[in-house]
Formats: C-alpha cells, structure tokens, sequence
C-alpha cells in the first residue's frame, strides 16, 4: 500500500517540532509493505517542484514530492500576514499539485495522513482516506503566534472540515479528544488517544557527567510565544546566580533567542546547538543533567519524552498530562505556575536546583528515568497507527477504536 504524508518540511532538512519528530519516525519505522509518498517542502532548492523524486531518509527510500521551495532560513521567520505564512502557501501549491500525488499513487491501495487541518481538502483530491493527527492543543485566547490568534476561525472552519473527511482520527492528548468530543460529537467514534512516540533506539539512558560539577539545563524545540522564553531565560539566570556560576544552558533549535531581550542576561553561558536531527539532540541531552518547560500549554512534547528517554529529569511547569511520565522522585518534578512571572521563575528555578542535588547526591537513576516513558516508544505506538492507515486504504476501517487512551507505565 501506499502511505501519503503531508507536511510543510523537507525530510532531509533540521526543522524541529513535535510533528516533524513524527514524520520523521514515520519516515524511519514505516513497515516493509508499505510504501511512503512524502508530499513537502524542499529545504534546499536543489529538487524539480512538482515531480516525485527517490531519496534516502534514516536509511530508508521514500518518494518525495516538493510541492514548494522554501530556504530554511526563511521558514525560521514569522510571517505578518496569512497570505505570507508558509502554511498558506504550501495550501495553494498542494491544491495545484494534488492530481500528481494522484496519478502518482494510482492503482494502488492509498491513504493519506496530515497533521495539520488545512490540508484535509487533498485526501478527496487524491482519491484516498484520510488520517488527521490532532497535536495542538491551544485554544482561543491561548498565548500563540500573533496570526493564528488573529485568526482564530480559520482554524475552527480547517478543523470541522478535517473532522468530517477523516476516516481516522488520532489525538496526542485525552484532553484533545474530550475537546474533540464535546465539539465534534458526530466525530468521536472516529477517534483515539496516539500520543506522540519516542525513539528508544537513539534517545537511551547513560550516566550523569559530574566531573566539573556544572548543571548543564537543556530545552529542546522551539521558541513559540506559549513556551514562554522569557521565563524560561529568566530561570536560567536565576539558576547561575544560585549556582556561583556553575551553571550552563543548552538550546537546540533553529529560534534565535536574541529575540528576546531577557536572552541577552543568559548569553554569556548559553551553549546554541542550532537546529539538529534526532541524532544530535540525542548526543546532547546524554551530556545534560535536567531539561527545563514552562509551557502555558502542550500537548505531549516530544522533547519531554526524548528527554526521560535519555534518562534525564525533569523540572518545570507543570501540565496534566506530564503526570503520566514525571514521577515524583523518579524522573522529575513539577511545580505549579505562580500568580506572577517572578513567583514561577522563583519556584522553576528551586525546583530545578533540588533536583541536581538529587542528581549528585546519587538519588536519580537514569534507567529508572527512562522507563518512565516505556509505553511511549515508537515500536508500541506507531504499530496502532499502521494497522489502521492499512485498514483505511483496504476499505474496511474499524467501526470502533481498540483503544481510547495510552496505558499507564504501571499498567504494563
């Protein structure tokens, strides 16, 4: 069968996110009798628009089809306007392209899945069901880009649409599907808690480096408006004055903090990776100590699970569905946001510091971290997800899901 993924990336490039670590799982695990289609973006400027062109990914050949040409650099830069945002673009170029993808999977079983909503309209295009990935999890008056906030009622029209055309729908969250459920009751049958996976054959469990007695604080992904930058530099600097300057902050991804004007506080001591694939934020979560999020909202990060998957903790904010991997005294803690920035930098930051105590005092275990996140893998998960891509392009979908949420660690 064929599998046709559509996203606004290039599989060979570095952007970062919680869908991209999707795709690329997808892209890397796919089972031997199914064949993928990647509609996206090139990166590079170096591939024909609009053909199908064979390529490596992760060791494994796929077809990609660039619908759009898009410098990297420019992806990184906020757009003013709708009709500027890359979204929107890559919109109106999927709608001149969609008879390739078409022609491209003709005579073949097919389905088509997307993570963002605006892309539904392809599938009936295509010919192909429909698997829509629900990931975000803010709502209206959220903190977000200025666009989409502006805009909010596109989103609410893309998802109605999406909902409807799918034949699947799998939501990162239980929160997600309730809010699914209580907007979509007609849909709900459609749809399951997936939460995003990890790769536990790259993301493992190592040793704590404590030989220069530096606590080095890692965050990986990007620098949305809801991930709350400021307090998060703020944290840091807070952390190097507590620590007498034995402190380090390490930032992967493709954002420029300086940005922010908090950043400038915590330059000096911050180490840029810079956008990376899984392999490199891999290598630097094994020589961090803690990884940090004060997020107003998520839905399950992926950097969260990379990260206990590494055998690091956590400490930050919390969120409720971060309850099913941070264990108190196991793998983290959380505290709750403060009813001022100065209140929550204050309890982030002490949060933080006792759990490197821990750390040096020989109380967290990594193995004991990682396994906090076993039901999370890639292996246990995505295997629910091809099942049901498989069913779909068959003709014969589930009348009801197997199941309606992720198992507990201490259920397996």
């Amino acid at each position: 069968m064929r599998l046709v993924s559509i996203h606004t990336m290039d599989p060979r490039g570095t952007k970062v996110g919680g869908m991209e670590t999707h795709v690329r799982q997808l892209l890397r695990r796919h089972p031997a009798d199914m064949r993928v289609l990647m509609v996206g973006v090139d990166d590079r400027g170096d591939l024909p628009i609009g053909r199908v062109t064979e390529i490596a990914v992760a060791g494994r050949r796929i077809d990609f089809l660039p619908i759009l040409h898009v410098p990297f650099e420019d992806q990184r830069v906020a757009a003013r306007s709708i009709g500027g945002s890359l979204t929107f673009r890559f919109a109106k170029a999927l709608l001149r392209h969609a008879f390739t993808v078409r022609r491209a999977v003709a005579g073949e079983a097919a389905c088509v899945e997307i993570e963002r909503f605006e892309f539904a309209f392809a599938a009936p295009l295509i010919g192909a069901p429909l698997v829509v990935l629900v990931h975000n999890e803010g709502t209206k008056g959220d903190k977000m880009d200025s666009i989409l906030s502006r805009h909010w009622w596109m989103h609410d029209v893309a998802e109605w649409a999406a909902f409807r055309m799918a034949g699947r729908i799998f939501c990162v969250t239980p929160k997600l599907r309730e809010r699914l459920a209580a907007r979509h009751p007609a849909q709900a049958r459609k749809a399951e808690v997936l939460t995003v996976s990890v790769d536990t054959e790259l993301f493992r469990a190592s040793p704590f480096d404590l030989r220069d007695g530096v606590l080095r604080l890692v965050y990986a992904g990007r620098l949305d408006e809801f991930k709350d930058p400021p307090v998060m530099f703020r944290v840091a600097k807070r952390l190097h004055e507590r620590l007498g300057g034995a402190f380090a902050f390490h930032y992967c991804g493709a954002h420029r903090p300086e940005t922010f004007a908090e950043f400038a506080d915590i330059a000096p001591f911050t180490v840029q990776h810079g956008p990376l694939l899984p392999e490199g934020v891999a290598g630097v979560m094994a020589r961090a100590h803690v990884g940090i999020l004060v997020s107003h909202w998520e839905g399950m990060p992926c950097f969260l699970l990379e990260l206990l998957a590494s055998g690091r903790p956590f400490a930050g904010l919390r969120l409720p569905q971060f309850d099913q991997v941070v264990k108190p005294g196991i793998s983290g803690r959380m505290v709750e946001r403060g009813a001022s920035d100065d209140e929550t930098v204050e309890a982030v930051a002490r949060a933080i510091h006792a759990t490197w105590d821990d750390i040096r005092a020989g109380a967290i275990d990594p193995l004991a971290v990682q396994a906090c996140i076993a039901p999370f893998s890639a292996d246990h998960q995505l295997q629910r997800l091809f099942q049901a891509q498989r069913e779909l392009a068959r003709g014969s979908p589930r009348a009801t899901p197997v199941a309606t949420a992720i198992p507990r660690p201490d259920e397996r």
